[in-house]
């Protein structure tokens, strides 16, 4: 069961509860709620964990937390089997003391220059992390002393035992004080295990957390490969292909939250977010716009989520992976409920492929990939949801009022086909003719940016209209993505609005003659006169 203690119970510093709020941590996993206290206390554990539950976290916190200031010289080691192993634990511990320079901390590994390592342990060094066989060329070389060493930290110990290093452990073990804390995390307990547990621990407390089992066999998940940059846009072209009545997207933090639900907001998405700052009476409007159909798309955190029982939740979005495993489990179990199918999609980075990994490992589910839809795929999906309204209409309305006025296209010697297309063509642009199609665009110098066209736009704030409306426009009309549109100024009577050269002659063609908050609007290629005039 996923835990409801929050970090601020924990007894952690400041700067500490600040870097993990950075981090994106609303509140400890299972392993961290059971780990920190009891690793604060001074109490040797064992733990059963494996990656991808945030146990990093739960050795790294209260290691930072009992490190000595005055003491500048080794005071914890963390023993880790790999090279990439040591130099994620490095990163976890330095996004933790993101506002705390007065701590060090250093990683040792084969594969880097001995010297520098050297170097850095003689300017001094609170925390040292390493492999087994690259801590033990520094104790033979001398140029390492574990005799002031409060702290012991074992990861990933069946993985150092299968890879050969237990004498290696073993040695380093003894180096160091009696009275040390000892931790020690595997993602099995063989004997072996248990045998180091019982030699170099003091009657140490048992952690154990199993993975949750995935009990929503009929959600079908995927996953896309995206870069930070582009996520939005593959997030609204999903949003588009899948139309679902209702859908859920999961980010890691608050302030990621409030990011997404104004940027689908301004795109023309009715969305809002929900999380752990909002005030009850506020989680309460959100909700209810949701359960009644005000807002088609949540967006919100682990936390924020919880207690939502809405079973016509149609798709999931995983916008960040998630931080702990059975989160992800708890994500997608918001869809595919009281026995309907539903779909989730998670949006990895190239770096987060082994976190996805392990999740598939511990959830024991099958995550496929698939490949980032394009424009052309967006239209395709409108264009068959509207055969599916046309042979929807065929099969059950009564047509004969509008069969004489095809037949009368006919006879003017168009093709039935042609006819459907351009109807077809019309529903899909949700107008009545209103664009002006021109092949000769012709833009011309308009003062704007390089690579950019200027259009003068003939309302303002008379209109009470926003830098919000222009980009939800041009963005849900025209197709431009949102974060290509350019500066947006709105004066009194009239606005400038710049977008990119390849995509100037679309917003000329299609938001000509639409309508923006209700009113009828008009984008001319900007004069430079005019771009003058406005700065008075």
């Amino acid at each position: 069961m996923v835990s409801f203690l929050k970090f601020d119970e924990l007894n952690i510093s400041p700067e500490t509860l600040r870097a993990i709020e950075d981090m994106g941590f609303e509140e400890p996993t299972p392993i961290q709620q059971r780990s920190i206290p009891v690793i604060l206390s001074g109490r040797d554990v064992t733990g059963q964990a494996q990656t991808g539950t945030g146990k990093t976290a739960a050795f790294a916190v209260p290691v930072i937390e009992k490190t000595d200031l005055k003491k500048c010289f080794v005071q914890s080691i963390i023993l880790s089997p790999t090279r990439e192993l040591t130099i994620q634990i490095s990163e976890e511990f330095n996004r933790l003391l993101k506002y705390r320079e007065d701590i060090r901390v250093l990683p040792v590994y084969g594969g880097q220059p001995i010297e520098r390592q050297i170097h850095e342990l003689k300017r001094g060094v609170h925390i040292l992390i390493g492999t087994p066989g690259r801590v033990m060329d520094h104790l033979r070389r001398g140029t390492l002393s574990l005799s002031a060493v409060r702290i012991v930290v074992l990861d990933e110990a069946d993985q150092m035992l299968e890879m050969g290093f237990r004498e290696d452990m073993e040695d380093i073990l003894s180096q160091t004080p009696d009275e040390r804390q000892t931790i020690l995390f595997s993602a099995t307990m063989p004997k072996p295990i248990l045998k180091i547990s019982k030699s170099f621990q003091r009657n140490p407390e048992f952690v154990t957390i199993s993975p949750g089992q995935l009990a929503v066999p009929t959600i079908e998940q995927k996953y896309l490969e995206v870069r930070e940059k582009d996520k939005l846009e593959v997030l609204c072209r999903l949003i588009d292909i899948n139309s679902s009545e209702l859908s859920m997207i999961f980010c890691n933090t608050k302030r990621r939250v409030d990011e997404i639900s104004g940027m689908l907001r301004s795109r023309g998405y009715f969305a809002e977010g929900l999380h752990g700052d909002m005030k009850q009476q506020q989680r309460d409007r959100v909700m209810g716009h949701f359960r009644n159909g005000s807002i088609d798309i949540l967006i919100a955190t682990d936390v924020a989520a919880r207690g939502i029982d809405i079973d016509d939740i149609d798709i999931v979005y995983n916008y960040d992976v998630p931080q702990d495993v059975e989160y992800y489990v708890h994500r997608i179990g918001r869809t595919g409920r009281a026995g309907k199918s539903g779909a989730a999609y998670t949006f990895v980075s190239p770096k987060e492929i082994n976190k996805l990994r392990m999740i598939k490992k511990l959830a024991k589910v099958n995550i496929s990939r698939i490949a980032i839809p394009n424009a052309a795929d967006v239209e395709n999906s409108r264009i068959e949801r509207s055969l599916d309204k046309v042979r929807s209409i065929i099969d059950e309305e009564d047509l004969g009022l509008f069969i004489p006025a095809v037949e009368k296209l006919m006879e003017e010697d168009y093709t039935l086909a042609e006819i459907s297309a351009a109807l077809l063509k019309i529903q899909l642009e949700g107008n009545t003719g209103k664009i002006q199609e021109t092949d000769d665009f012709e833009a011309g110098d308009t003062g704007a940016e390089p690579g950019m066209v200027r259009f003068f736009v003939n309302i303002g704030k008379n209109k009470g209209i926003r830098p919000s409306d222009f980009v939800g426009a041009i963005a849900g009309e025209a197709d431009v993505p949102g974060k290509e549109i350019g500066s947006i100024a709105i004066l009194k009577d009239f606005s400038f609005v710049e977008v990119p050269e390849t995509y100037a002659k679309r917003v000329f063609d299609i938001m000509n003659g639409n309508t923006i908050r209700g009113n009828e609007v008009s984008f001319e290629p900007a004069r430079k006169e005019r771009k003058q005039r406005s700065r008075y």
